[in-house]
């Protein structure tokens, strides 16, 4: 589930990837919760990931060997980071460039040149 009041349930999913990789590139290694944490700061509380749709994703991320995970332990509390692999650079890299020019594109439909 997504919490958020401006945007589709359909557009999250959509780049709910690409927003993981990134976040993982930019930090190097984050847990799950600290990931949920930082997507909502940086939106401004306008973008709130849930467990349920966070932990399945990257779930898919680590299957597809795009993500490493490493155990800490933090007290009783077992804390589970995730970073990226050399494929998961890569994706990224992918990711976000495929993101930008699709942005573009939807600017070409959203905001035709008047002739």
């Amino acid at each position: 589930m997504y919490i958020c009041p401006m945007y589709s349930k359909e557009l999250i999913k959509g780049t709910l990837k690409t927003i993981i990789l990134r976040l993982l590139e930019e930090n190097g290694r984050m847990y799950g919760y600290e990931i949920t944490q930082r997507v909502k700061e940086i939106t401004e509380g306008q973008l709130v990931l849930t467990e349920g749709a966070l932990y399945p994703t990257l779930h898919k991320l680590e299957s597809d060997g795009l993500l490493t995970t490493e155990k800490e332990f933090i007290g009783k509390r077992v804390r589970k980071y995730y970073s990226l692999t050399p494929s998961g650079n890569t994706e990224t890299l992918n990711k976000v460039n495929e993101f930008q020019e699709f942005v573009r594109v939807m600017q070409l439909i959203l905001k035709p040149k008047t002739a």
